[in-house]
């Protein structure tokens, strides 16, 4: 009985540590700066010369700088990342300025590799995700200035703003390459493109319907 428990118990924790590997892996030295000019394949980017690194491998200046929305969604990223901070790399996490104009929106989406934790500086914003199937719930609500929403990995989630003037939030990433998926994209602008039956069916629409937002994109 004493071993049958022992076995369990070790089945667990080695669920749980093939879990917590599933995610970016602890760093294992101070820093691991991005070499953009790093030749080895590596699942990140490789490092510079610990010896060559300095105050600006760790440093971004632009997100007090209001994004400009005039676009169709009314709204813009200005992230910042392992692309504008070398010294991310590995560290597992990054930002991002999100500026909407009124009743802007940033489009459904996920991030592949990161949870979400907002928080509006200003204005009034409409956020939500919605759950794995075969549920698919729509959890949403209505942050004001100071608020903090989560948008757990993977699932899509999106925001608008609802209110009469402009509304900016940071978001803070769990990963250094969050990455993005935006879901209209994706679905009618891939290329190659999917076959127009494929869509019309999972969306059950005339193919036509599907033609017409693919020419869109």
């Amino acid at each position: 009985m004493a071993k049958h428990f022992l076995l369990l118990n070790l089945i667990a924790v080695l669920s749980f540590c093939c879990v917590v590997l599933a995610f970016e892996p602890s760093p294992l030295q101070d820093f691991c700066v991005a070499d953009p000019a790093g030749t080895a394949k590596v699942n990140g980017l490789a490092c510079k010369d610990p010896k060559s690194v300095g105050a600006e491998d760790f440093f971004f200046s632009g997100l007090h700088l209001a994004g400009n929305t005039s676009n169709t969604f009314g709204s813009k990223v200005t992230p910042a990342n392992v692309a504008q901070i070398p010294g991310l790399n590995t560290l597992g996490i990054s930002l991002a300025r999100v500026d909407y104009a009124p009743w802007g929106i940033n489009p459904p989406h996920t991030h592949p590799r990161a949870t979400e934790i907002v928080t509006v500086l200003e204005g009034f914003l409409q956020v939500g995700f919605v759950t794995s199937n075969p549920e698919n719930r729509h959890i949403t609500k209505v942050l004001k200035k100071g608020d903090v929403f989560v948008f757990p990995i993977g699932l899509v989630h999106y925001q608008r703003n609802v209110g009469k003037g402009n509304a900016v939030a940071i978001a803070a990433l769990s990963s250094q390459n969050p990455g993005v998926i935006s879901i209209a994209n994706a679905v009618f602008g891939s290329e190659p493109a999917i076959a127009t039956d494929i869509l019309a069916k999972a969306f059950q629409v005339d193919a036509t319907v599907v033609a017409q937002i693919q020419s869109k994109f």
